[in-house]
Formats: structure tokens, C-alpha cells, sequence
């Protein structure tokens, strides 16, 4: 069976079942799982590790429990909002020259224990709303820099990334923010859907 790990902040977790690994959450974590599932059944099991709330450097503090214990095949990593909005709110953020740091040192340690798997790196994005909107341009601004960052590391290992900030933009022209992302950060479900779409481009 090949294994499949999820990993991130609260737009992974969606509000997964921590007492049930096959509940993913309502978000794109279960989305692309299904979609796997139906069209290679019987070859992946899915898991779903993200926590709310988490920066990089969280993310880095659980590499052994939820990352390099677990033995994935394939994993997913979408981080990196959480480390602006967390400035921007409570002065508790991971600037972006901290954050490369710290993404570099948690990749390659995941790829010196695991030197066989596969990661996608997901481009961290934001829209204006209800959560953003006071300080949009400094968010946008800073997210840029976080999310160039995780693109210089996914050419550095030579891992898929998987951009989405401009899928964003693109699918919000014309249109109200918030029928993509529900404050600015969440997406809606439709938000979710865009999400796996892109990450199915990738994986196959």
C-alpha cells in the first residue's frame, strides 16, 4: 500500500478527526484523496497531519511524530501563511529569511530519513478579506517572499511545487475574494476543489 501524507496548517486540517485517520477533513485533503482513490483503488492510504494554526517552524518541530515516523511514499507540505498572519497579528511570525532556513533544514532531514519519497511543496497564497483586508498589501507583500522561498527550495531537491497564488488571482477576477477564500486565508469549497485540481496536475 502506498502511503500518502497531508502536512500543514488549519487549510490542511480542515477540521480532520484526530481519532480517525481515514476522516481527512472537508477540505482538499479529502477532496484529492477521493479523487485517488477512485481512479487507483486499492493502491493508497491517505493521512492527514496538518494542525491549525502551524508555522514552519512547527511543522519542523513535529518532523519525527507526523513526518519521518510515519514512513510516507508521497507527502504534501502547504505552510507558510501562518508565519506572516502571525506577525501581522501577535508579533509571533517567521520572517522569510528564517522561514527558507527553517524549510531547508526540515526537507533535507525528511530526505536524509526518507531518501525515497516524493514532495510536493505547495505555494502559500492569499486573497483580500475579512481577515487580511486591514493590512493587505504588507500580507501580500511579505507571503510573496515566504512563498519564493519555498519555490527556491523545491528547486534546490528537485521537488514538484505546486503553484496557487496565481490560480487564486486568477479564478477571483472579476469577482468577490471570499467565494474563493472565506476570510482572505480559508478557502471555501470551491477554494479547496482549485487546490486539489492543481495538486492532481501534479501528482500525475
Amino acid at each position: 500500500m502506498i502511503k500518502f501524507l497531508f502536512q500543514g496548517d488549519s487549510i490542511t486540517d480542515a477540521e480532520r478527526r484526530r481519532d480517525n485517520d481515514d476522516n481527512y477533513g472537508y477540505g482538499y485533503p479529502n477532496l484529492f484523496a477521493a479523487e485517488v482513490l477512485k481512479n487507483r483503488p486499492y493502491e493508497f492510504e491517505f493521512i492527514n497531519c496538518g494542525i491549525s494554526g502551524d508555522r514552519i517552524v512547527d511543522v519542523y518541530a513535529r518532523i519525527k511524530m507526523d513526518i519521518i515516523n510515519l514512513k510516507p511514499d508521497y507527502m504534501s507540505l502547504l505552510i507558510g501563511v501562518n508565519d506572516v498572519w502571525h506577525e501581522l497579528n501577535e508579533e509571533n511570525g517567521v520572517a522569510a529569511p528564517k522561514f527558507e532556513k527553517i524549510y531547508d533544514m526540515l526537507i533535507s532531514e525528511i530526505l536524509e530519513a526518507l531518501p525515497d519519497i516524493k514532495i510536493m511543496i505547495l505555494e502559500p497564497f492569499v486573497l483580500k478579506g475579512c481577515g487580511t483586508e486591514r493590512y493587505y498589501d504588507v500580507f501580500r507583500e511579505e507571503l510573496k517572499k515566504h512563498a519564493e522561498a519555498a519555490k527556491r527550495i523545491s528547486e534546490k531537491y528537485n521537488l514538484k511545487f505546486v503553484p496557487l497564488q496565481a490560480k487564486f488571482d486568477e479564478a477571483a477576477k472579476g469577482g468577490n475574494d471570499t467565494y474563493w477564500l472565506v476570510d482572505g486565508v480559508h478557502p471555501t469549497a470551491a477554494g479547496h476543489c482549485l487546490i486539489k485540481d492543481e495538486m492532481i496536475k501534479a501528482f500525475e
